[in-house]
């Protein structure tokens, strides 16, 4: 059985792909950039606006699948300029639990959506164990 998930703002903004698609007990979510919420804009503040805004999308698609960060397994990050993952990881480290860090991939991406700095798909582990 296949189940699509959207955030409410998702929803509303009736996009041409579903934010995340549970298989069994594995989520698979869709890359996530840092637009505001039901938008088509970004969030101000350059990478680490970006990149606390994107942590939020994320974390909305996690609730409404019952999940969240301590969850995830496995992220992919796409980072237009690789000199900012320092400051990408400022932001994404505390949501997380110390030690528990998903295994991670981090690509330099040439272009992302909307001109974003930074993109993250990730996979969720819905078993309730």
């Amino acid at each position: 059985m296949i189940t699509f998930i959207n955030s409410a703002a998702a929803k509303t903004a009736n996009l041409p792909f579903s934010q995340a698609v549970r298989i069994g007990d594995v989520v698979y979510l869709s890359g996530a950039i840092g637009n505001v919420a039901g938008k088509m804009e970004l969030a101000p503040g350059g990478i680490e606006g970006e990149s606390r805004q994107m942590m939020q999308n994320i974390e909305a698609v996690l609730k409404e699948a019952g999940l969240g960060f301590r969850n995830v397994f496995k992220a992919v990050v796409y980072l237009a300029d690789m000199s900012e993952w320092a400051a990408f990881n400022k932001v994404y480290v505390p949501y997380f639990e110390a030690g528990r860090y998903p295994a991670r991939t981090a690509i330099a991406a040439q272009q992302l959506i909307l001109g974003a700095r930074v993109e993250m798909e990730c996979w969720a582990d819905a078993s309730g164990r």
